[in-house]
């Protein structure tokens, strides 16, 4: 959505400007004066002034404070304190002045007659619409504590299976970085240097060796190819994961490579089984819920099966049954397992165990990474620098022959 931006003036007469993301100006219109400021001009901002306003308003501003505030918010509510006394004191004990900010805009707009999941609304780059949609949820039914101490659970989960990714990708990142430098150092350095002793003591040169000076010279003068090409490469994917017509075959690909296909898939598995669970919990319908996971899940794969699979409940089928036809993406134990909760009612208590069991194993899968890549890295780094030790070997040897003569 686009940001709005506006001057405004208060209650005390005091010029404040401020950012709004809304779908139109009327929306952003209504959710300034809700808040009681009196616009004196507001105007849509353009495609990059929103990536720097979303930027620079939820700078500082981290998941863990979201979770922090969730958390106490709902044990607050549950010892009998109003909302906005509670909202008011943790705001005013936030470590971040941003947040702090947001939480008090959030107060105002409360005490102006709005809604507590309307005025989150107005910070969607702080709170995600999971937590809007789940707060709304409490509202209507009377269990506002409930839902709010949900949402830090499923927040809690979210951070966990993104620190898990990252995690698995550290050492493999590392690994290629620290490979490639000490491969551009040999290159670069170390082997002019003995090709030239090799040139001024006339040593007849292998064909090894010519190959490796014309690498070695090759790599001296366009060294900066080793940077622009991976972040082109990179670009390149990134632009393609953007277009419609080549999104679905970048994601297909992703989810061939062998290592690559075991992260994503597993993290793709564990954000549809707490996605789902946390919106069944919320008494959210089934059609809704998949809507809802079909714009948070981040693969066209799955997005197209996750719709495909919508179409068929709508159409009768159960959830498994539709689940079924789509085995390849997803595996026996979640049709068995969303099977089960069918049948016993309680179908947020299975898709639970298969939310802790899919971000278990993407736990362990990071942690066993490093292991998983170690041998192909020795080989691939091994093979180069046997070819490089070879190269430099055979002029030696000549060399000790012919003084030897």
């Amino acid at each position: 959505m686009p940001f709005f931006t506006y001057k405004a003036v208060n209650s005390n007469g005091e010029i404040i400007k401020g950012a709004v993301e809304e779908n139109d100006e009327a929306s952003a219109f209504h959710n300034i004066t809700s808040a009681g400021l009196y616009i004196l001009k507001i105007q849509k901002s353009n495609k990059l002034a929103d990536i720097y306003i979303k930027k620079s308003r939820a700078r500082g501003i981290k998941t863990s404070m979201v979770i922090e505030f969730a958390k106490n918010l709902s044990v607050m509510l549950r010892s009998g304190l109003p909302l906005v006394t509670s909202i008011s004191d943790i705001a005013v004990t936030s470590d971040n002045k941003s947040f702090g900010s947001r939480l008090l805009e959030v107060k105002r707009t409360i005490e102006l007659g709005s809604s507590f999941s309307v005025a989150l609304s107005a910070h969607k780059d702080v709170f995600p619409d999971i937590c809007i949609n789940l707060v709304s949820v409490g509202e209507e039914t009377g269990r506002l504590d409930e839902s709010l101490s949900e949402i830090a659970v499923h927040l809690q989960r979210m951070e966990d299976l993104r620190s898990a990714m990252i995690r698995a990708l550290m050492y493999p990142a590392f690994a290629l970085v620290g490979t490639t430098g000490a491969l551009l150092f040999w290159l670069i350095y170390v082997l002019p240097k003995m090709t030239s002793l090799f040139t001024s003591m006339s040593v007849e040169m292998p064909p090894l060796t010519k190959g490796l000076m014309q690498v070695s010279a090759f790599s001296n003068k366009h060294w900066y190819l080793f940077i622009v090409v991976p972040a082109a490469i990179y670009a390149l994917i990134t632009f393609l994961s953007k277009i419609e017509k080549t999104k679905y075959h970048v994601d297909v690909a992703k989810l061939k490579i062998p290592i690559l296909k075991l992260l994503l898939h597993n993290k793709l598995l564990a954000l549809f089984a707490e996605q789902f669970r946390i919106l069944i919990s919320a008494g959210i319908t089934i059609d809704r819920s998949f809507d809802i996971m079909i714009n948070v899940v981040n693969n066209e794969v799955f997005r197209r099966a996750l719709a495909d699979i919508r179409e068929n409940i709508m159409l009768g089928s159960r959830i498994s049954e539709a689940l079924k036809k789509h085995e390849t993406l997803f595996p026996s134990l979640v049709v068995r397992m969303v099977a089960i909760g069918e049948s016993t009612g309680n179908l947020s208590e299975q898709f639970n165990y298969l939310a802790e069991y899919y971000l278990k194993k993407l736990d362990d899968l990071s942690e066993k990474m490093g292991k998983m890549i170690e041998p192909i890295i020795i080989m691939v780094v091994g093979s180069i620098f046997l070819v490089i030790i070879l190269g430099i070997m055979a002029p030696i040897y000549d060399l000790i022959s012919q003084i030897g003569k």
